[in-house]
């Protein structure tokens, strides 16, 4: 599966295949063949992983004569594989915090904008089953950007596994980030949530263990 960011130079047939769909929006299997100077049946190959892996989706368009043919464009996980000017901007926003007040500032704000985002999600995690809510948490993140998966486990725990960070760049600076998101996790949750892998740690994955039997340690935020 494809975790990195994708610069203008793609490193991989599958990392092209994502450009040119970012650039022309839509195309088709003849299209990308065209471009990627490859047989129909590789194009097809590369797009079925894409497809599994949830950054492509395809419509079908009707012709008014022969058979239908599919097009092809990035989904909205897919967005989080592009460069962004987010990181900068919350950089720069929390380094001026840092400046004026220093460690305890940062955490003062993040631990505000964690109060305002469980506000603000509190109604799509009122799912009577632990395992719908985990869905839902696992969605919120996805759409945040993180590549966000999830698992039932046989003791009735869940784990949550994040592929991509969409803050690495702040977290290495301020580790404040990643010590609010199993907090936050827990506050919408309702159980109590630990983190088993890291990717600042080198591990492949940022992995949190959602604990089906024990109540949140955080408090409602």
């Amino acid at each position: 599966m494809i975790t990195h960011q994708l610069s203008k130079k793609p490193d991989s047939t599958q990392d092209a295949v994502l450009l040119y769909l970012k650039k022309e929006g839509e195309m088709t299997v003849q299209a990308l063949c065209d471009v990627l100077g490859i047989t129909a049946m590789a194009v097809r190959r590369h797009l079925q992983v894409l497809q599994n892996d949830g950054l492509i989706e395809s419509r079908m368009e009707r012709q008014s004569r022969g058979r239908p043919t599919y097009k092809y464009k990035l989904s909205s996980k897919a967005e989080s594989l592009f460069p962004s000017g987010f990181q900068t901007l919350a950089m720069d926003l929390l380094d001026a915090v840092y400046d004026a007040s220093g460690h305890k500032g940062v955490m003062d704000l993040l631990t505000a904008r964690n109060r305002k985002r469980m506000s603000r999600l509190k109604d799509r995690v009122q799912q009577t089953e632990l395992r719908d809510r985990v869905a839902e948490v696992s969605k919120i993140f996805s759409e945040d950007g993180y590549m966000t998966e999830w698992t039932e486990l046989d003791n009735g725990d869940f784990f949550i596994s994040q592929q991509h960070c969409a803050l690495h760049d702040v977290a290495k600076q301020y580790r404040q980030v990643c010590a609010l998101e199993p907090q936050l996790m827990e506050s919408l949750l309702g159980v109590k949530v630990t983190r088993e892998k890291y990717i600042l740690k080198n591990d492949p994955v940022c992995g949190y263990l959602v604990h089906h039997d024990q109540a949140a340690e955080t408090e409602a935020l």
